[in-house]
């Protein structure tokens, strides 16, 4: 008699994801593929390596943590017994493999990361966020219309101070569901979903406009100094990304209310809850004040680099961080903040920057741009032209993707090597920076952003909703891109 157990699957193999088994032997195609003796066979190793990390990001087959583990492995091994580059009879060693998988976590612009999210773990645990966004929402008055100007001028005062997008949404999810109730609406009203949406894509169009704003930016700031050594500072970042973000606020706020008709112009009383909740918080405490304070150096601080200072935008960073965290001056303890930073997310953007970087001293990102020079005319299209090809590309391919720093991490040092390959007198730095604008075009579907998830999650719009949006934020956002390309950014040297 058979025993029925010994036939089941063990578990392990019934959840073993398939995006793994195909990244896998992907993986090992490349790796098999015959390729050109102008590509070293470590450059070779990272393209397969590439192509395992984009296909594991895309099919999201494991956590973006576990996949970090995963490159960093493949990494010190595959590379660790390749050839050098210097001398082909040796190989790099298993140390040296180690050290490149790990390069990443030596760069600035990681540390920066760190202390953003430090930065916006004193905000959520002093309350000083949810008190900015309270304040600003009754400041903006009880119609409809009123309400979406206000959430996005909530995101926009958030953007400068909390350099995390996914923790503003999640400060501002909860006042915007407060403020929902006040209405007396249904959740599944076009005023919620409009709420909702201009939460979740605001944020994402702010992410073009300020620098600190997302983690994505820092990532490009810290290849803009790796592979071209220079980069755009906070105050250069900000004048030629406001401009476009504040158009495209009015866009977003306007196709909202066309797209998402509100069933009511104005609901008497409708910031009642909004007031109720501000009242709630009590007087500002000191250690709210004491943040203010900093927060507002920091930005002046970030505004003035190079011009007033001159401390990069790092450096001062952590001197703000220094005083919040002295004691009895400051405002939080490591215990207080080790509980609200994503480490994780610190461990994925150290092996982004590592496998961008390692695409470079193997020289398989430059050969890989040059192919892509080759093969696609880029380099018979003028600097607008190259713009408006790779936007688009970024645009698409932005679809399979969950996060825009796995996004960045993986195709900005190709398309930076691509633009070093290019002919022709244009900005490089400047070009870095639109490509890098591009990269927060996450507007379409909710999974391409962690914010579009964490407004999805309070149920208040549909998918469809959101792309009925998206679709149209996406192809004013490109178009209006394009015009500031051949005006305003031209004007300032960006092209």
């Amino acid at each position: 008699m058979t025993d029925h157990a010994s036939q089941q699957p063990s578990p392990a193999a019934v959840r073993f994801p398939p995006g793994l088994i195909i990244a896998c032997l992907a993986l090992a195609g490349v790796l098999f593929l015959p390729f050109p003796d102008t590509l070293p066979v470590a450059g070779q190793r990272m393209l397969a390596i590439l192509v395992f990390a984009v296909i594991v990001w895309i099919t999201e087959a494991v956590s973006y943590e576990a996949s970090a583990i995963m490159i960093t492995s493949l990494m010190a091994v595959l590379l660790g017994t390749a050839p050098t580059l210097a001398d082909p009879s040796l190989s790099y060693g298993s140390s040296a493999g180690v050290s490149m998988a790990l390069s990443g976590f030596a760069n600035p612009a990681l540390a920066l990361v760190v202390g953003a999210l430090f930065i916006a773990a004193a905000m959520t645990h002093t309350g000083l966020d949810k008190r900015i966004a309270l304040v600003t929402l009754t400041k903006v008055g009880a119609s409809t219309r009123r309400v979406l100007l206000g959430a996005m001028i909530v995101i926009v005062l958030l953007s400068l101070v909390v350099p995390s997008a996914t923790a503003r949404s999640a400060c501002v999810v909860p006042i915007m569901m407060g403020v929902i109730a006040a209405f007396g609406v249904p959740a599944r009203s076009n005023i919620a979903a409009g709420i909702m949406i201009i939460v979740a894509q605001g944020t994402s169009i702010w992410n073009v406009g300020i620098q600190t704003a997302a983690a994505q930016n820092l990532l490009t700031i810290g290849f803009m100094d790796k592979m071209l050594g220079a980069r755009v500072s906070w105050l250069d970042w900000l004048i030629a990304g406001a401009p476009w973000a504040l158009i495209m606020s009015v866009v977003l706020i306007v196709l909202v209310l066309k797209l998402l008709p509100p069933e009511s112009d104005s609901v008497p009383g409708g910031m009642a809850g909004v007031s109720q909740s501000l009242a709630q918080l009590g007087p500002m405490s000191a250690a709210q004040k004491r943040l203010g304070v900093v927060s507002l150096l920091l930005l002046l601080a970030w505004a003035t680099e190079g011009r007033l200072h001159p401390f990069d935008t790092t450096t001062t960073t952590y001197a703000g961080l220094v005083v919040l965290l002295l004691p009895r001056f400051g405002v939080m303890t490591w215990k207080d903040v080790q509980a609200r930073i994503p480490w994780g997310t610190v461990i994925v953007f150290g092996v982004g920057i590592s496998l961008g970087t390692t695409l470079l001293t193997t020289q398989a990102g430059q050969w890989l741009g040059a192919q892509v020079v080759q093969h696609t005319g880029l380099d018979q299209l003028g600097s607008l032209g190259v713009l408006a090809v790779l936007g688009a590309f970024l645009i698409v391919i932005h679809l399979g993707f969950a996060s825009a720093t796995a996004l960045t991490s993986a195709l900005l040092p190709i398309l930076i090597a691509v633009l070093q390959t290019l002919p022709g007198e244009f900005s490089r730095i400047g070009m870095t920076m639109l490509l890098g604008f591009v990269v927060s075009f996450g507007f379409i579907l909710p999974i391409n952003a962690p914010q579009n998830m964490v407004c999805l999650g309070t149920d208040t719009f549909t998918p469809r909703q959101f792309a009925r949006v998206g679709l149209w934020v996406t192809a004013i956002g490109y178009a209006l891109l394009l015009v500031f390309a051949s005006t305003y950014w031209s004007w300032l040297g960006w092209m």
